[in-house]
């Protein structure tokens, strides 16, 4: 049965971002330096030993479950789910077998999947209608990011100590300039300095921001969430935008966010003042931000994410300036 999935919020992840197989890459890539011309067998030999051996969480796990359980919230006579999840790996579909395994052990409700033998899997986006893939593999997400189908992130390693996120809720944060909005009020900040910045997104204030990466997926979840019983904080579906933003550029996103027809639950505007205690306090199932410098102390917290310049942005190899946007 086909599905139409205009309505239905597709997420793409790789092994790698929803299961830890961190044993097996580092067993992989200790191969390709030392035996290249036996790596792959030996590689499906170690797969296939451990093909009962349950995989841990990754950081894109509880993200995943959190947005499939969702879909109980599902009306009689709905024709698609509120949320599908399509697992999109480099395995084979022989050394594929230990994730099909796990999966089903968890019982995560995912149907669908690509094994792509080595191969990238950032072609099949478009195939899957992926809305956001979810990757550790930096080639697959830039080139996703370059191709501009949809939304993609580099995860980051697990918090050593993940916090309790709560149940029943999906709670997602994302950073402002070159995630949700395109990337000219950065460059303006990084090149000229933060007053020809505060300056132009004053003057600018009831022009809205041009798209970013993430746009696109902030509109799906909006949609998402008119599907959803309850909205406000009992909605199922939380947003929050945490930014180094603050007067008077704060009026421009809000502004932005109006003419765009989406609501966001909560927004953050910080003026250069770190984000980890915020992203604390929000305690999101993913963080998805720019920056290494925002995402570094982030990532001891709460599951995060890095958004991709694309190839031929002005931003691609900026050096940092002090409290970036």
């Amino acid at each position: 049965m086909a599905f139409d999935l205009s309505k239905t919020l597709v997420v793409g992840v790789s092994a790698t971002a929803l299961f830890d197989m961190s044993e097996s890459d580092k067993m992989f890539k200790a191969g390709l330096e030392n035996d290249p011309a036996s790596v792959i067998d030996n590689y499906r030999r170690y797969m296939q030993e451990r093909e009962d051996e349950s995989l841990a969480p990754g950081t894109g796990y509880h993200l995943v479950k959190a947005l499939l359980d969702l879909n109980r919230h599902m009306k009689s006579g709905d024709q698609s789910p509120l949320v599908e999840v399509v697992v999109m790996s480099r395995n084979s579909p022989d050394t594929g077998i230990r994730v099909l395994k796990t999966i089903r052990g968890d019982q995560l409700a995912i149907t669908r999947s690509a094994f792509t033998g080595g191969e990238s899997v950032a072609d099949y986006m478009d195939a899957f209608d992926v809305d956001l893939f979810l990757t550790t593999n930096v080639e697959d997400a830039q080139k996703v990011i370059d191709s501009r189908q949809c939304a993609a992130a580099i995860l980051k390693a697990p918090p050593a100590n993940a916090p309790q996120i709560p149940e029943g809720q999906v709670r997602i944060a994302f950073d402002g300039d070159a995630v949700l909005f395109s990337d000219a009020s950065e460059l303006v900040y990084k090149t000229k300095g933060l007053d020809a910045f505060q300056a132009q997104e004053d003057a600018l204030q009831h022009t809205p921001l041009e798209e970013g990466p993430y746009a696109s997926l902030l509109k799906k979840l909006a949609r998402l969430q008119k599907r959803l019983p309850t909205g406000g904080k009992d909605s199922p579906i939380r947003v929050a935008i945490v930014t180094a933003r603050n007067s008077p550029s704060e009026m421009r996103v809000i502004n932005t966010l109006r003419a765009w027809g989406v609501y966001v639950d909560e927004a953050f505007f910080l003026g250069g003042v770190g984000k980890p205690k915020v992203l604390k306090a929000f305690n999101p199932h993913i963080f998805f931000d720019d920056q290494d410098v925002h995402l570094e102390a982030a990532a001891n917290l709460v599951p995060s994410g890095k958004v991709p310049y694309l190839t031929n942005s002005g931003l691609a190899g900026l050096l940092p300036a002090p409290a970036d946007q």
